[in-house]
């Protein structure tokens, strides 16, 4: 298979995952365009932003940031704070980005929440070279965002409309996504400790700071789990 061929399978194959990404990250990029738009800026700073933060919920923050006294500490502070989880997807992808060569330095950088989501789950089809199917997924993805911000940003002035509830989206893509995960797996223990460290981080910590202690969490409760979930799942292959 030459490597045209070989990059066109993989884009084919990648393609239909990121359908769903694309329609919330429309929604959702629009609006952060429309938002820099009304917060006084040229359509060239979402644009150029989505292209190199390309961290949705910073891009939100950034424009405030923008706005305000310059303090590069205050901003390297709220975006770390703010992507920490990227810290633990980084550790959970591992395995699956090693031995892609140079395609790994962009994987690493244009993993968000979606491309991880896609590329940690998704079933491969046979004969598909693995490192350009998550390339593919992670460009897709960061396109789709890019043209919504840009989109926004450009026609910001021209449209006006309530876009309060178009986050929810992202959510309900994700619960379709963790359904798709539980309808495949036998096995429903990480899930039912996902979901109960969530929960219990949830009321210790409120909505507002509960995502890094459930994920320091999750990955506790399943590294002291490893042995026994891999040795049942040895028995049953």
């Amino acid at each position: 298979m030459s490597n045209r061929t070989k990059l066109k399978e993989a884009f084919k194959a990648a393609f239909p995952h990121t359908i769903p990404i694309f329609a919330g990250f429309w929604f959702l990029g629009m609006t952060y365009g429309i938002y820099m738009n009304v917060s006084g800026f040229s359509f060239l700073y979402p644009m150029f932003m989505s292209m190199t933060i390309f961290a949705g919920s910073v891009e939100f923050v950034a424009v405030s940031l923008l706005l305000g006294a310059f303090n590069p500490l205050q901003a390297l502070a709220m975006t770390l704070m703010i992507n920490a989880r990227h810290l633990f997807y980084g550790i959970s992808m591992l395995d699956k980005y090693r031995g892609n060569g140079l395609k790994d330095i962009y994987l690493i950088f244009g993993m968000c929440d979606e491309s991880f989501s896609i590329n940690y789950t998704a079933d491969i089809p046979e004969g598909i070279d693995r490192g350009w199917f998550m390339f593919f997924v992670t460009l897709l993805n960061q396109c789709y965002w890019v043209f919504g911000a840009t989109l926004g940003g450009i026609f910001g002035s021209l449209i006006h409309f309530n876009t309060e509830g178009l986050d929810f989206v992202m959510t309900a893509m994700f619960v379709v996504i963790f359904m798709e995960q539980w309808m495949k797996e036998k096995n429903h223990i990480s899930a039912f400790v996902g979901l109960g460290v969530s929960l219990l981080c949830l009321i210790a910590f409120g909505a507002e700071n509960f995502i890094i202690p459930a994920m320091l969490g999750i990955l506790g409760v399943l590294t002291l789990l490893r042995a026994p979930l891999e040795k049942e799942t040895e028995v049953r292959q």
